[in-house]
């Protein structure tokens, strides 16, 4: 798991947020970064969720969220109204939180889980929600009283910032690009030629070869971080290999469940400190994709994962991500001229990837905003028509979520299943050569 810095680079503070209040009078989203923008157009959405041995009245929910936003101030913009770095007002806390009684903790956090919609619906209230549930009997026998949930838009919040606020530390964006780290005129101008090379097919592709809406299911497991541990020393591989192998073995090993023959499609998600002046100026997110070859023995695979997971972090991350933010780049210019070309159709397109992974940075509660968390501890996305996994790392479990078509979730009780079958395969070595992977 590649560590990451909460600072960002030197910028005015005064000046900056001077400057932010006039540019979001006349548009809410001014300050939105290209990838700020394409995720709030698309409507991507992410939930944290924990336990609680404690109960949660209304005022100490609101209390939560002010200390929420004073840790995340990018939560005071994207709104009509916004008045970005200042507090939001007690009317707006009110409208974004909710409080209710129920009779059991059963079921959750799947009963909460969404697309989370509501986010978007009205455009004058913060673009986040944070809600409790408190067992009107008490704790029950896993001492649990209550469970909290925030659900935000995708633009605001990354995984990296509810690490930090897991820890109460500080969750600003300043400026994520380093400027100081000039890339090269002909590299860049190479890198917006291939934005505009990748955007104008993935316009076209959308229109013709996007699926039908479906509706996405959301599921969760967790399971014993050492275990996993354990798994992945025997099997000789990083840990990262393994949880993603388990996964994507369980979901698309037959033939017909994945889009290609040869192997498993991928994106998924890595945290770098290594910034150039190119890098969005928010998120410090980058997107690799990789192919995990098929084999029918697990052993075989998830090494196969672990090869293919290296190779490709062998190679410049940073070009790959340039691509990327340049492409964004270019579909919000052209959303500009053309808005009627980015419809539901547009947002369904995925291509022939098969599923999103995305493994968050270890969340430990730490401090005055969290210290009344339980483990496990639930955090996952929502893209439409995206296949999306979530791992996320506590001291003692690794939480999954799910965001899946139908199709998928007959399969997620089998990692369970699965993760027995390793445990009791006999491994043969790896072959000569093949050092073992470092763990993450």
């Amino acid at each position: 798991m590649r560590n990451f810095s909460p600072s960002s680079f030197n910028n005015h503070h005064e000046d900056m947020v001077a400057r932010a209040r006039a540019a979001v009078a006349g548009d809410p989203q001014a300050l939105f970064t290209d990838f700020q923008w394409f995720l709030f157009t698309g409507r991507d959405t992410i939930f944290f969720t924990a336990f609680s041995a404690h109960r949660f009245d209304k005022a100490q929910l609101k209390g939560f969220v002010a200390q929420m936003v004073e840790l995340a101030p990018q939560l005071t913009l994207g709104f009509a109204g916004a008045r970005p770095g200042e507090a939001l007002t007690d009317a707006q806390i009110e409208a974004v939180t909710s409080a209710e009684d129920v009779d059991s903790l059963e079921g959750y956090p799947e009963r909460w889980l969404s697309e989370s919609a509501d986010i978007f619906a009205h455009p004058d209230l913060p673009l986040f929600r944070v809600m409790v549930a408190n067992r009107s009997a008490g704790p029950d026998a896993g001492g649990r009283a209550s469970v909290v949930q925030v659900r935000a838009a995708h633009a605001l919040l990354e995984g990296s910032d509810s690490a930090l606020m897991m820890r109460s530390q500080l969750a600003a964006h300043g400026i994520m690009s380093d400027k100081s780290r000039k890339v090269a005129l002909g590299k860049r101008a190479r890198g917006a030629w291939g934005g505009l090379l990748i955007a104008i097919p993935h316009l076209l592709f959308a229109h013709l070869l996007s699926p039908p809406a479906r509706q996405t299911h959301f599921r969760t497991l967790a399971l014993p971080r050492a275990r996993l541990r354990r798994l992945a020393t025997k099997f000789g591989v990083g840990q990262r290999a393994m949880y993603f192998a388990l996964v994507t073995f369980a979901l698309f090993r037959e033939a017909g469940r994945r889009r290609n023959k040869d192997a498993v499609a991928v994106y998924y998600t890595v945290l770098d400190t290594e910034r150039h002046a190119a890098d969005d100026d928010f998120f410090r997110v980058r997107t690799l994709n990789a192919r995990f070859p098929v084999h029918d023995d697990f052993a075989a695979y998830v090494r196969g994962v672990d090869e293919a997971m290296r190779e490709v972090e062998k190679r410049d991350t940073h070009r790959v991500q340039m691509a990327v933010n340049a492409m964004f780049s270019t579909h919000r210019a052209l959303h500009r001229l053309f808005p009627w070309l980015y419809g539901p159709r547009f947002w369904r397109f995925q291509g022939r990837s098969d599923i999103v992974l995305t493994m968050v940075p270890p969340h430990y509660a730490m401090g005055p905003l969290t210290e009344w968390t339980m483990e496990p501890v639930y955090v996952g996305a929502f893209h439409p028509s995206s296949n999306i996994c979530t791992f996320c790392p506590g001291r003692e479990f690794m939480t999954i979520s799910f965001a899946l078509g139908k199709a998928g979730t007959d399969k997620i009780d089998e990692i369970v299943q699965l993760i027995a079958d390793a445990e009791a395969t006999d491994v043969a070595p790896l072959p000569a050569g093949m050092a073992a992977a470092g763990e993450e």
